[in-house]
C-alpha cells in the first residue's frame, strides 16, 4: 500500500507522498480546490501557493514525488486527483508530455506572460522560472570574467574543472543545447574535452562544486545560478556562505552571445478533476505577484518580461537567455545522454 503523511492541511495544504507500492490509495485523500503533483520541494513553492489562496480563496494541496512523477500519474489514469504537474528541468517537462499525462492549455494570459521560447509549441507545458547554467570560477585563481561554453573544453583548463554527473538532468540539458547549436559530432568532441579537463571524477551537486573550488580542488565548475543565491544566504549551514564567497559567476555563452537556461514549469494534468481552478493557478503563477515572489525568495529569473530579479541575482551580471526553443533542446536529450556514456564522462579524465 501507498502511505501518505499529512504535514499540513489548512486552506493551503501540503501533503508529502511516499511511494511504497500501489499509487491509488492516495487518490481519495486529496480534496483541495487544486491538487498539485510536484518534484519541487514543497517549501519552495508554498509562498506562491499561499499568495494564490489569499487572492482567490481557492485551496491547494501538493504531493511531493521526487522520482517517477509521470509514471505515477499514468498509473492512476482517469482516477488521478492530479490537476497540475509542477517540476524542474526541460527534460522532466518533456517527459510528462511524451508520457501523455498532460493536456494543452489555450490561455491568452499564459500566452501574454510567457514568451514563446519558454513554453511548449503545443502549449502542453509552460516555464515559470529560469536559471542560468553558468560557470562558477575561483575569485583568487581565475582572472577572466568572460568565457564561452566552447572554451570550457580548451586544454588550458586541464585539471581545473569540476562538475556533477554528466547524466544529471541539468548537464544533459546543456549538452542537448550544445547539440542543437553545433551538431552531434561537435558535441561529442566538446564533452570529451570537458572530461579531460576534469580535476576529479564528477560527483555531488552544484553546491559541492563551489565547495571544491573553495577547497582548492578545482578552479572552475558548471552550476545553476540560484544555488549561489541559496548558498550566500544560508543561515542554517553558514559554511556555504564561505563557498559562495570563494566564487564569482561568469555567464558563458554560445556563438550567438547568449547563455543556456533551464526552467521550472507547470503542466495541466490530462485528467484534471478541477481543470478550471487549475488553469486559474497556472495563470496566477505566470503573473506579477507570483513571479516577484519566485525572484525574491528562490533567486530565480522570472520568465514574465518586465519583472526584475532580486538584487543578489543582479550582482551575478546580466543574463541574456538563449532564444533556442526549449522543446528543441528537449528533442536532443536522448542523444546527449548517449554521448555522456560513449565518452565515459563520469569515469573522469582519461588523458
Amino acid at each position: 500500500m501507498t502511505s501518505l503523511r499529512t504535514d499540513r492541511f489548512t486552506r493551503t495544504a501540503t501533503l508529502t507522498l511516499a511511494l511504497l507500492g500501489s499509487a491509488f490509495a492516495a487518490t481519495a485523500a486529496v480534496a483541495a480546490d487544486v491538487n498539485i503533483y510536484t518534484s519541487r520541494q514543497p517549501e519552495l513553492i508554498q509562498p506562491v501557493l499561499d499568495a494564490f489562496t489569499e487572492e482567490t480563496g481557492l485551496s491547494t494541496a501538493t504531493i511531493f514525488i521526487d522520482k517517477g512523477l509521470e509514471e505515477r500519474v499514468k498509473a492512476e489514469g482517469a482516477n488521478s486527483p492530479a490537476d497540475l504537474i509542477m517540476t524542474v528541468d526541460i527534460g522532466r517537462l518533456d517527459a510528462a508530455k511524451q508520457a501523455g499525462v498532460v493536456q494543452p492549455v489555450d490561455s491568452a494570459v499564459l500566452a501574454e506572460n510567457i514568451p514563446d521560447s519558454f513554453r511548449d509549441g503545443e502549449n502542453e507545458w509552460f516555464a515559470l522560472t529560469a536559471r542560468g547554467r553558468v560557470v562558477y570560477a575561483s575569485k583568487e585563481r581565475v582572472d577572466t570574467d568572460a568565457i564561452s561554453y566552447e572554451e570550457l573544453a580548451d586544454p588550458k583548463w586541464k585539471g581545473r574543472l569540476c562538475t556533477r554527473s554528466g547524466q544529471h538532468q541539468y548537464n544533459i540539458a546543456l549538452i542537448a543545447a550544445y547539440i542543437a547549436h553545433h551538431g552531434e559530432e561537435a558535441a561529442r568532441d566538446w564533452v570529451t574535452g570537458l572530461r579531460d579537463n576534469l580535476a576529479r571524477r564528477p560527483e555531488g551537486g552544484d553546491r559541492d562544486q563551489a565547495k571544491a573550488i573553495f577547497a582548492g580542488e578545482c578552479d572552475i565548475a558548471i552550476g545553476n545560478t540560484y544555488y549561489v543565491g541559496q548558498m550566500t544566504t544560508n543561515e542554517k549551514e553558514p559554511e556555504q556562505k564561505e563557498w559562495a564567497k570563494a566564487i564569482k559567476v561568469i555567464m558563458p555563452t554560445f556563438d550567438n552571445g547568449l547563455t543556456h537556461v533551464n526552467v521550472s514549469g507547470v503542466a495541466l494534468a490530462k485528467n484534471a478533476p478541477n481543470k478550471e481552478n487549475a488553469i486559474k493557478l497556472m495563470e496566477f503563477l505566470s503573473g506579477d505577484t507570483a513571479q516577484k515572489i519566485y525572484a525574491e525568495l528562490n533567486y530565480e529569473y522570472p520568465v514574465e518580461p518586465g519583472i526584475e530579479t532580486s538584487d543578489l541575482v543582479k550582482s551575478f551580471g546580466e543574463l541574456k537567455p538563449d532564444t533556442l526553443a526549449l522543446d528543441e533542446v528537449a528533442a536532443h536529450r536522448t542523444k546527449a545522454s548517449e554521448i555522456v556514456d560513449e565518452v565515459n564522462y563520469d569515469g573522469g579524465p582519461q588523458s
